[in-house]
């Protein structure tokens, strides 16, 4: 069975103040998510899933299924706060999604196949599509997931602190350990930081980092709802925390059901955080297309 690509587009953009997602930085009009549409389509896959908001879902497919059509198939699924919370009332003062980790589980019923997952307002770089590609299609199962693992020191912003799911790997590159840092960035001092509730830490520039690029088995879907459901009694009336991938694979792993290789790539990534990025996006992009890596058009 073919392996399906999907897209975490449900974000409320809230640092970056617009719809990033749908923002335009290649020459021909492209989003970020056309270049890893057309990267994924290069290295294999045929179905792409994204994952939005349903009040964004007339515009979203407005822009995407002209493009699309025809060329790979294409389904939605909507993440809302009232998804898979057994009945419990939400809490009024939450507002934002509950994370990553139940974006994925909003796509229990419509993902039935190996799958990897990526941001919708990051570049990943062909390289790790075709690594993700050959892992989904080969060493993929039920005991066996994959992080594609990118350099900390070339993930970061210049224009303020991102999050990163910091990666602890044994001899054999398996996952032993991963710690979503949600404040991190290059201090004065040039240190790479990160602040939590104890202060500030120092973190190796040759971290390997989950920049949610990971490949699973189908049944992490249901994982992601056995554990949300813990998630939901610890902290439901927390307004702030969320549901994210890395705690669910880390519970994965401390469980002993099985394994996480992070799989290295020689890809460039570059994202966009906040507003201040786009320029150098947008230059990336244009760099890659006059190198001849994409055309002008993508889907002309």
């Amino acid at each position: 069975m073919k392996p399906t690509l999907v897209i975490l587009a449900a974000g409320m953009a809230s640092r970056y103040g617009s719809q990033k997602q749908t923002q335009s930085f290649g020459p021909g009009g492209e989003t970020i998510m056309d270049y890893s549409i057309y990267d994924a389509m290069r290295a294999g896959f045929e179905k792409v899933v994204f994952i939005i908001r349903e009040d964004f879902a007339d515009n979203f497919k407005a822009i995407f299924e002209p493009k699309l059509k025809g060329k790979i198939a294409t389904d939605y699924v909507y993440q809302y706060l009232e998804a898979f919370t057994g009945g419990r009332p939400v809490p009024e003062e939450r507002t934002k999604p509950w994370g990553t980790a139940h974006a994925v589980l909003c796509c229990k019923g419509k993902v039935n196949e190996p799958f990897a997952v990526i941001n919708a307002d990051d570049f990943y770089g062909s390289d790790a599509f075709v690594k993700a590609y050959r892992f989904l299609t080969g060493e993929c199962n039920e005991q066996t997931y994959s992080i594609i693992g990118y350099e900390l020191k070339n993930t970061l912003s210049d224009n303020g602190s991102v999050s990163r799911g910091v990666c602890e790997v044994d001899k054999d590159n398996n996952l032993t350990d991963i710690n979503e840092r949600t404040s991190i960035f290059r201090g004065e001092n040039g240190k790479i930081t990160y602040t939590d509730g104890t202060g500030s830490h120092e973190v190796s520039e040759d971290s390997l980092v989950s920049m949610n690029y990971l490949c699973f088995a189908p049944g992490f879907i249901d994982l992601c709802e056995e554990q949300f459901h813990v998630f939901l009694d610890q902290h439901m009336h927390e307004p702030k925390s969320e549901f994210f991938i890395p705690t669910a694979t880390k519970n994965f792993i401390q469980a002993g059901k099985g394994v996480i290789k992070v799989i290295p790539t020689s890809a460039v990534w570059f994202g966009v955080t906040y507003k201040e990025d786009a320029p150098h996006v947008q230059a990336c992009i244009n760099d890659l297309v006059k190198a001849g890596q994409y055309p002008a058009n993508l889907w002309a």
